[in-house]
């Protein structure tokens, strides 16, 4: 068997140059001593209230306020980076939806941020080779290269709690091998803790939401990805649910043992690559397709892939969509989860505020005894609503940050202060955020509505109703375009029919 040493490899095996100085750890591993990572994350605000000490002290040498801001704001963001890239565990979790979420930012705001904190999706610190010998033998035996032919101890890609390798199994199969980091349970578990300790802080943005059961629902979701068997059971459940599906590739589970899943390797363009530089086409078609699966896969296997974050898909060559990492996956048949949402569509597309209000209290979205600004609920509810109004849409920073600003501005009179999110919609909310966020990245364009009916069929006769009452606006752009055409096609000699 091959066996490809990583020592020189950057962002792989090795310290990249860098030494690193820790009596915790070895380097190329990440922290797992709570006092450590706790200090780390201390360590932030401690270190930002510096940086502005000394940006007065710049700006009263004759610097400008713009240019010291900016320097601040990139500095904070690289502090951020390191550190939550470094503790790995729930850390890096919340970087990546911070690295989602930067579109939600003002732009001047969010440069710095969307150029350190996008880094996460894609860099960690690596386990050093020496750490992935340990641990494949540790799971698999001493004699573990016999099951490969070949295998690749750099670094193919990072995952929040560990790394993916790229090997040859004995087959002849070219396959994943993801190895959990050694010691991830426990700073997982010192996250949740620190998490579950801050928790209380959120009721003063959401007083009227049940905020310690949101925290613990939040935290089961995090505690089953550290479960690689339960992993192979969902990936198995979406293979065989997907198997052969014309739009769609779900690697195979090979084997898994502890905290090793071993799955077939999916060869593609990763989505964020297609959302930094992918066509038109191909933007549009990633995103539908994320939809689509995120939706489609509850009623084809009764689970809900939750954690659609845009490094868990690939644009592959035959163009379908190879998704991957099954870790947060979910029980989902809620009994009247369809109900609801055709509740909901009829009260926002159909309905007025004081239907809103009685739907969102009967289903446990706002207290009983809450009074709150119903006609404030109805036009944040039409605003959420646009990708559905539409029979196209195109998802973008700019629409997704006024949706965060309305959701999140800090006023007593903002409504959303008196929402609540029931417990079992919790894995629901995430998946949605999330891939709000992934489509936003991808501006993805295409009939959001078509996808909910595709799933939801009982929401067709609302839509239908809608477009005989608003007919869809004239697309001038797109009549321009037709009549540019019949130009050239005219001065080619071609007859168009009109």
């Amino acid at each position: 068997m091959t066996i490809r040493r990583g020592f020189d490899q950057p962002g792989g095996g090795s310290t990249g140059g860098h030494t690193r100085i820790s009596g915790i750890r070895a380097p190329g591993n990440p922290p797992v001593h709570a006092a450590v990572r706790n200090a780390k994350l201390a360590a932030l605000p401690v270190a930002f209230a510096g940086r502005q000490a000394l940006g007065l002290g710049k700006r009263a040498l004759g610097r400008s306020a713009a240019e010291v801001d900016r320097e601040i704001g990139a500095r904070t963001a690289q502090h951020i980076f390191e550190v939550l890239g470094e503790l790995k565990g729930c850390a890096t979790k919340l970087g990546q939806v911070l690295a989602i979420y930067e579109l939600a930012l003002p732009p001047k705001l969010a440069e710095s941020y969307k150029i350190a904190l996008g880094r996460l999706q894609d860099s960690a610190p690596a386990m050093l080779p020496a750490t992935v010998r340990m641990v494949m033998a540790q799971h698999f035996g001493h004699d573990w290269r016999s099951r490969f032919r070949e295998f690749d101890e750099r670094r193919a890609a990072p995952a929040s709690i560990g790394q993916v390798h790229r090997a040859v199994w004995h087959d002849g199969r070219t396959v994943a091998v993801k190895l959990m980091y050694p010691g991830a349970r426990e700073s997982v578990r010192g996250d949740l803790a620190q998490l579950r300790g801050i928790s209380t802080l959120a009721a003063v943005f959401m007083p009227g939401a049940d905020v310690r059961a949101l925290t613990e629902e939040l935290c089961a979701c995090l505690l089953a990805e550290l479960d690689y068997a339960e992993e192979a059971r969902c990936q198995r459940a979406f293979a065989a649910a997907y198997a052969d599906d014309p739009d769609f590739r779900v690697p195979e589970v090979v084997e898994q043992r502890g905290d090793v899943l071993i799955s077939e390797w999916l060869d593609g363009t990763p989505a964020p690559r297609v959302a930094a530089s992918g066509a038109r086409r191909d933007r549009d078609r990633v995103g539908m397709l994320m939809v689509r699966f995120v939706l489609d896969g509850c009623a084809r296997t009764e689970l809900l892939y939750s954690d659609p974050h845009p490094g868990n898909f690939l644009l592959l060559p035959d163009g379908r969509l190879g998704v991957v990492d099954f870790g947060a996956c979910r029980t989902w048949s809620p009994d009247g989860f369809e109900d609801m949402a055709l509740d909901y569509c009829r009260a926002v597309f159909e309905g007025d505020p004081h239907e809103l209000a009685s739907t969102s209290r009967r289903h446990g979205f706002v207290r009983a005894e809450r009074v709150f600004d119903v006609n404030a609920l109805y036009a944040a509810a039409l605003s959420y609503g646009e990708p559905l109004r539409h029979r196209t849409f195109r998802m973008s920073s700019p629409w997704l940050r006024r949706q965060v600003v309305r959701a999140t501005r800090p006023h007593l009179t903002n409504v959303a202060r008196d929402c609540d999110i029931p417990v079992y919609f919790t894995p629901f909310a995430r998946a949605t955020v999330t891939l709000l966020g992934a489509l936003a990245q991808l501006e993805a364009e295409g009939s959001y509505r078509d996808e909910v009916v595709r799933s939801f069929p009982a929401l067709a006769e609302v839509f239908d109703r809608l477009d005989q009452r608003e007919p869809e606006p004239v697309d001038l752009r797109a009549v321009r375009e037709r009549r540019a055409a019949r130009s050239v096609g005219s001065g080619a000699g071609i007859r168009r029919t009109p």
